[in-house]
């Protein structure tokens, strides 16, 4: 199976940037987004032999989650159970008879960490919601998780230790996420590949330079680790401030 996930920083805006191009060159089974930033009767956007499933936040053009599948899933689960993270589109479930598949987008601490605690918050209720579909069967989670989780994973990690993504508390909740029985499929696979990013700023030419962050993934329950066979990072397709990432596992 191939899916592949990518935060388009605003769906119709790329979609005059070669998205579709990208799209049906790829034809993953699977092609999941972070930060649509639209409703989906805004755009017409049918992929032949694609269902859709959205969820848009009451923002309008903020933030928001999107699966385009293949195969037709068995049931389709919106945000976490708590009502206070029910308003941003952050989270889609999507069950299969074999696994579940998560599409997240991670809030932002924002600069000044002014929403470092609602971040905390949303991140151990993240986790509580992996670990209860963990126990029925495995889950591979995807998608813009706003950390990057070692030193390895940011060009200039020294400087951004007290910046949203890279701070302490942030980390930390990356390694507890992790050690409750999740794999980061790029790290499993390229344990030490260095200047593997698919985040960068729009100032400073920070992409020409590859003044990067790695804060996209695929994440997998500990137990399939050996099910995957590729996680790659398309660092060349362009349209948005990330690029896609990609993953082929047997499942």
């Amino acid at each position: 199976m191939k899916l592949i996930s990518w935060n388009v920083n605003g769906l119709r805006a790329v979609l005059n940037k070669g998205f579709m191009d990208f799209f049906m060159t790829e034809q993953p089974d699977i092609f999941c987004l972070q930060e649509t930033k639209m409703r989906p009767e805004q755009a017409d956007i049918k992929p032949e032999g694609y269902e859709a499933y959205w969820n848009s936040a009451v923002r309008k053009g903020y933030s928001g989650t999107a699966v385009f599948a293949r195969i037709k899933p068995n049931s389709v689960m919106m945000d976490l159970e708590q009502e206070e993270h029910g308003l941003e589109g952050r989270v889609l479930t999507l069950e299969y008879d074999d696994f579940y598949l998560v599409n997240a987008y991670s809030p932002n601490s924002q600069r000044g960490l002014v929403r470092l605690d609602y971040r905390m918050t949303w991140q151990d209720d993240f986790c509580a919601h992996l670990k209860k579909l963990d126990a029925q069967k495995p889950v591979i989670i995807c998608g813009d998780l706003n950390v990057a989780h070692q030193e390895i994973d940011l060009k200039n990690p020294k400087s951004n230790q007290k910046n949203a993504g890279f701070t302490p508390q942030e980390r930390d909740k990356m390694t507890e996420l992790l050690a409750a029985g999740f794999i980061d499929s790029f790290r499993h696979l390229y344990p030490e590949q260095a200047g593997a990013y698919t985040w960068w700023s729009y100032m400073f030419n920070a992409r020409e330079k590859n003044v990067g962050w790695r804060i996209d993934y695929f994440l997998a329950s500990e137990r399939i680790k050996a099910q995957i066979f590729e996680a790659k990072i398309y660092s060349d397709v362009m349209g948005s401030d990330h690029c896609p990432v990609g993953l082929e596992i047997a499942i």
